[in-house]
């Protein structure tokens, strides 16, 4: 089969395309077809080591953290899924390899694919789903009558958070260009700011909750807006001592983040606010319900109309890192 590959860790990274035997199963695993795989910036976070404190590959490494497919071969032990089923699948982090004809995914981290979506728009659904997901249920444990303010959220993330917070309870603002206004207050928001024209800091007070979609420029504003007792949640900032604590990783790399994360932290905790950070994880039974969510309120994940296969891998990869996509970049086979 064609996988995509990288052999070390490079900031000038090459990507290359190899021919390798299809893997065999364990017994808790399915074999898939894969029909479309996503290309996110954790794509390139991987490949230059930026995240090999968190989770260190051998390699050859065949990149790839979402996918489509279609099940092949179902191992023994596996329940709830037969040959010929359609799914979507966050990799488990341990075990990528979604740019690739076939893979061996853990049945733990696989869902159906919801009926509204074909294999490339399914394949932009999963990593956004549970990121949305499991920073709203468990990062924040947000309730209902809360509200959450998610600054750059008119883009694929909101697209999911919003539907995912509404089904919650809570009271959901969120910022982003003009253009983008009419669609995410079709998709649940109760106030939309735009930020050409408003400053959210200036407009807001007192928030339960901030899930921030922009990076460490933005953190001073953010906090500002959320009271005392609330949370800050980064996709984007970068990790903290909490985070490496609840990533159960070794005592140094603890410390490590810990100095990483000190200026955050220490800024939050003077207002009386914790600052979380989140790495997505794979999780089969939060997809099912996130399919839920998806079919009944009809999202329709956005994807860049450029047509890319396996063989383009890296000018699929050029577009993530230095272009303005369109939507989720897809790699179909």
């Amino acid at each position: 089969m064609k996988a995509a590959q990288i052999t070390k860790y490079s900031k000038q990274f090459k990507v290359e395309v190899n021919d390798i035997p299809i893997p065999g199963i364990r017994d808790n695993e399915v074999l898939v077809k894969v029909k479309a795989a996503a290309v996110n910036h954790l794509e390139l976070l991987i490949a230059t080591g930026s995240v090999k404190l968190i989770q260190d590959y051998e390699f050859p490494l065949v990149l790839g953290n979402e996918l489509t497919g279609i099940i092949e071969k179902v191992g023994e032990k596996v329940q709830g899924f037969k040959v010929g089923d359609a799914i979507y699948s966050r990799l488990p982090l341990q075990k990528i390899g979604a740019f690739a004809e076939y893979a061996a995914i853990n049945a733990d981290a696989i869902a159906n694919l919801p009926l509204n979506l074909d294999f490339v728009t399914g394949a932009a659904a999963p990593l956004t789903g549970l990121t949305a997901y499991q920073g709203l249920h468990e990062e924040l444990a947000a309730n209902a009558g809360e509200s959450v303010f998610i600054p750059g959220g008119s883009g694929s993330f909101g697209q999911m958070a919003i539907p995912i917070a509404k089904s919650m309870g809570l009271k959901v603002i969120v910022s982003g260009n003009p253009q983008a206004r009419e669609r995410t207050m079709k998709a649940g928001a109760d106030q939309y700011i735009d930020y050409t024209t408003e400053n959210y800091w200036e407009q807001l007070r007192d928030l339960d909750y901030v899930i921030d979609t922009l990076g460490p420029s933005e953190f001073d504003h953010e906090l500002s807006i959320i009271k005392a007792g609330g949370r800050l949640l980064s996709l984007r900032t970068g990790p903290n001592k909490r985070f490496a604590e609840a990533m159960g990783l070794s005592g140094w790399k603890q410390k490590l983040f810990a100095i990483a994360g000190a200026k955050y932290d220490h800024k939050a905790k003077k207002k009386k606010i914790q600052y979380h950070f989140i790495f997505v994880r794979s999780d089969g039974e939060q997809l099912k319900r996130i399919t839920k969510i998806i079919e009944e309120n009809g999202i329709v994940p956005a994807v860049d109309p450029t047509e890319f296969h396996i063989e383009d891998i890296n000018k699929a990869l050029i577009l993530v890192a230095t272009g303005h996509p369109k939507g989720k970049v897809i790699i179909q086979f």
